[in-house]
């Protein structure tokens, strides 16, 4: 039979930064920024036991620090991510099986057996024997349902290794597992959807799964509101793809240790963010075809606003001219603490 997995590497930062320092296994690990908590920054992600204190990704690491004084604070070190990211897919390809890159810590896997189980426990000691880390397997009938079920396979937050597991999610048990559940449990449903179809009396996956279609349309829009219900009825795509991991978009951005309050110290910031990031188009060598700005004002409030370019380009100036047009669409009367700049992509 034809399974989709998801593997998914728990807690893959972190665990990279104790896999190379043994030491700090089972002590509160957070890695973010320079790894000064003194210093502005944000969590990139923290181990289970800095997470049993409530410390979550994208948290200033001020406030980790005050949650959980004693946990250890590293930096990040992406090229010891990526390497780690490398083995990881290689542990995967090495099996009769078709692996599509989700991203550095995630992969679908789609495979015929009869035994979804037992694959997963060989993916799991395969990749645990070649990186030295753990992780988690879903098992599905489509790609939605795989992925869902490994949020089921994770260990416990004070968990250890024997904790870790597999979970199957499939159309059989798809109504006990996620019936009574609240609509944002749903991957592709974020909390903000989730407030409005609770506005609209729809707050678990049964009566988003029962709600009429065209009431749906009506209120979410002719695509969404019908997808929200796919969604809920836990309909998928069941391909599992080898095509190359292809990024959507690249962004770069800038946490300052001190409020920007002079407009032509922002601009002069956002511009040579957008400057960077026309380097990273031209290196993936496809267009630029939208371009955002980011701007995080103290104390820690984020706004997102984007303009989609009249043609595509690689133009370090346009990209840069972009970013400058968005950043006027801002408010600029606060202190700034963060700017980020984002190109999405075209096709080349």
């Amino acid at each position: 039979m034809q399974w989709v997995l998801h593997v998914d590497l728990d807690q893959f930062v972190a665990a990279v930064e104790v896999a190379r320092r043994p030491e700090l296994r089972g002590r509160p690990v957070v890695v973010g920024g320079t790894g000064d908590p003194t210093q502005r920054g944000v969590v990139a992600t923290a181990s289970y036991e800095a997470r049993a204190f409530g410390i979550r990704s994208g948290m200033p690491l001020r406030l980790a620090a005050r949650r959980c004084p004693e946990a250890v604070f590293l930096p990040t070190d992406p090229p010891a991510y990526q390497e780690a990211s490398d083995r990881f897919m290689a542990a995967l390809r090495r099996f009769p099986v078709v692996v599509e890159v989700l991203g550095w810590d995630e992969a679908f896997v789609g495979a015929h057996t009869d035994d979804p189980e037992a694959l997963a426990a060989e993916i799991r000691e395969a990749v645990q024997d070649a990186t030295g880390l753990w992780c988690s397997v879903g098992i599905g009938d489509n790609k939605l349902r795989a992925k869902l079920a490994t949020g089921f396979a994770k260990p416990p937050v004070r968990g250890g290794a024997a904790d870790r597991h597999s979970f199957r999610l499939t159309r059989e048990n798809w109504v006990a597992v996620m019936a009574g559940r609240p609509t944002d449990a749903l991957w592709g449903i974020g909390t903000r959807t989730a407030r409005k179809l609770a506005e609209a009396g729809l707050r678990t996956v049964a009566e988003l799964a029962g709600a009429d279609p065209d009431e749906l349309a009506e209120r979410f829009g002719p695509v969404m509101g019908p997808w929200y219900r796919m969604l809920a009825l836990g309909v998928g795509d069941t391909e599992v793809t080898a095509a190359p991991h292809v990024p959507r978009s690249h962004s770069r951005e800038t946490t300052f240790q001190h409020d920007l309050v002079e407009r032509s110290e922002i601009d002069q910031h956002v511009a040579a963010l957008a400057g960077r990031v026309a380097q990273d188009v031209a290196t993936e060598g496809r267009p630029a075809t939208r371009v955002a700005v980011k701007v995080r004002f103290a104390p820690f409030t984020t706004q997102t606003r984007s303009i989609t370019l009249s043609t595509p380009t690689f133009d370090p100036g346009e990209i840069t001219h972009a970013a400058l047009a968005v950043l006027e669409r801002f408010e600029l009367s606060r202190p700034v603490r963060l700017l980020g700049v984002r190109a999405e992509l075209g096709d080349g």
